[in-house]
């Protein structure tokens, strides 16, 4: 079965895009073999936002796009599949049609709904050498998720590319909530 892989590149201090949408600050390392890279994928899904700054207009040759958005038309875009809501039905389709991997395309929200819904394999972070201060954070708040180091290489531009699979036990809240939960608890009986 095809693998959800969040790939994202983020600065030191967290984000995924500057204060004001932009990109600029991502290191282009020629190191790093980006037609390799794109090979390992044949299917690309991502949020509203993304799907728009990266030109709502293009997809990639040969590669199925799906955007989630409860606002885009499906008419409008008829080179993209337009899915309203993340659900473990609609990405199962996803994952069957695919034959090689889905990349989890930026888009920080998108990615915190399908973490919640078990539904990322792995989290892969190209961290650039840069701290932008503030902007679209890398996660939004939500549950915790258990990481496990699966690889990692540095760069000489100073980008760190760091793998991690996803555990497949997610645990609820905060530990201080967890405290205060299990004492409401003691304090009910």
């Amino acid at each position: 079965m095809a693998r959800i892989r969040y790939q994202v590149a983020a600065s030191l201090d967290g984000y995924i895009a500057a204060p004001n949408g932009d990109h600029d600050w991502i290191v282009m390392d020629p190191e790093i073999d980006f037609g390799a890279l794109f090979e390992q994928f044949d299917t690309f899904v991502m949020g509203r936002r993304t799907f728009e700054s990266a030109g709502a207009g293009s997809s990639a040759p040969g590669a199925k796009t799906y955007v989630f958005s409860r606002t885009l038309r499906a008419a409008d875009h008829p080179h993209v599949t337009v899915i309203p809501e993340v659900s473990a039905a609609a990405v199962k389709v996803i994952r069957d049609q695919a034959e090689k991997d889905i990349w989890l395309f930026g888009g920080g929200a998108l990615f915190r709904s399908f973490l919640d819904a078990g539904l990322v394999d792995t989290v892969e972070v190209a961290l650039m050498p840069v701290l932008l201060g503030g902007g679209v954070p890398l996660v939004p708040p939500g549950a915790r998720a258990k990481l496990a180091l699966t690889g990692h290489r540095l760069y000489k531009s100073g980008v760190a590319l760091l793998e991690y699979s996803v555990g497949a036990k997610r645990e609820k809240g905060s530990p201080a909530e967890k405290r205060r939960s299990s004492n409401t608890r003691r304090a009910a009986k």
